[in-house]
This record gives C-alpha cells, sequence and structure tokens, in this order.
C-alpha cells in the first residue's frame, strides 16, 4: 500500500495493482505496459510467478521477486530479495524488505538525477545494437511470421530460424528475425 499511498505527506505516489490469481501471466499481460515495474512476493517454487517473471522483459517491465527459503534460479528476475529462513519471513522480515525498497525508492525521486538514463551517442550504439532481445509471441501465421510483443512494442517477426511459434512462446528476437527459442 505505501507505493500507492505514501505515508510521508507530499511524496510521490505510485500506481499499483494487487493481482491475486492462480494465473497472473494473463491477467498481468494486458495490464502491464514498458516501463512498470512487475513486484512478485512468492515461494520459489511458485510457478505461474516463475512463468510471470519470465515473460515480463518481452513487455518492457522490469522484475523484482521478494520471497524466504530456497531461492529462485539465478536470472529469474532482475532484483531479487530474498530471505534464506522462513522463520517469521511471511509476517515480519519481507515486511520490513519491503518497507526499505519502499524508503529506498522515495530516495531515488529525491535525486532525478539517479532516475535518467544516458541516451546512447553516435549513429549506432555498440552496446544496444548487438543484443537479441525477449519477445513473447502474439500470433502467428504459416508463412514463418509472428507478430511478436517486445519491450518496444508489437513487432512482425520471421520466425524460419526457430520453426513453428504459437501464441505465448517466447523468442529471443534480432534484427526481425526470431533467433532462439526460450524454454520452460
Amino acid at each position: 500500500m505505501e507505493f500507492v499511498h505514501p505515508v510521508i505527506v507530499g511524496k510521490r505516489a505510485l500506481p499499483a495493482e494487487a493481482i491475486e490469481s492462480p494465473d497472473v501471466v494473463p491477467v498481468l499481460r494486458t495490464l502491464v505496459a514498458p516501463g512498470d515495474v512487475v513486484v512478485a512476493a512468492a515461494t520459489a517454487s511458485c510457478a505461474a510467478v516463475a512463468s510471470l517473471l519470465r515473460r515480463a522483459p518481452a513487455w518492457g517491465a522490469t522484475t523484482l521477486w521478494l520471497g524466504a527459503g530456497p531461492r529462485p534460479p539465478s536470472g529469474s528476475a532482475d532484483h531479487v530479495l530474498w530471505l534464506g529462513s522462513t522463520d517469521g519471513a511471511w509476517s515480519g522480515d519481507l515486511v520490513l524488505l519491503y518497507h526499505l525498497l519502499w524508503e529506498l525508492t522515495h530516495v531515488c525521486f529525491e535525486h532525478p538525477g539517479l532516475l535518467r538514463e544516458e541516451p546512447c551517442t553516435g549513429e549506432v550504439c555498440i552496446t544496444c545494437s548487438d543484443q537479441a532481445r525477449l519477445g513473447e509471441v502474439i500470433t502467428s501465421a504459416d508463412a514463418g511470421l509472428a507478430t511478436v510483443r517486445t519491450a518496444s512494442g508489437a513487432e512482425s517477426v520471421e520466425t524460419a530460424l526457430v520453426g513453428p511459434v504459437r501464441a505465448g512462446d517466447l523468442v529471443l528476437v534480432h534484427a526481425g528475425t526470431a533467433i532462439g527459442r526460450v524454454d520452460e
């Protein structure tokens, strides 16, 4: 709730939506927009959260996984705040981590320079230009083309290198071509 209604008077509120559903992917697929942050509070064994956090980069969202107990695999989320022990985790310690995150978020708002990304310079950015991006297939056609959702929006992508794809499949996109699949 603190993200929506800050306790400190005059602090900027953040829009948030709490989703409690056994299948969060279809719900959030329509709600998440590029630039959003998807925060999940769940154990590492929660398959629905793992699937959601795998797809969120294709939607342009940053991911944060809060939890306790055995950790999720490396790379499961952009940021992981985790407690090794489950003793009291879901009642007190995890809430403390959440509040710390909230405080740090508002510290960033106090320093706008921390939020600004430096734009690439020159005709070609060597860092940005040669990487594959995660995409989620929206629709596919028999002609080897698919509409794929990436962080920059929907794109028409050639799929001949990866074979037939279905809606919901995750692919790596480079130069308008699906160059690999991302499997469960």
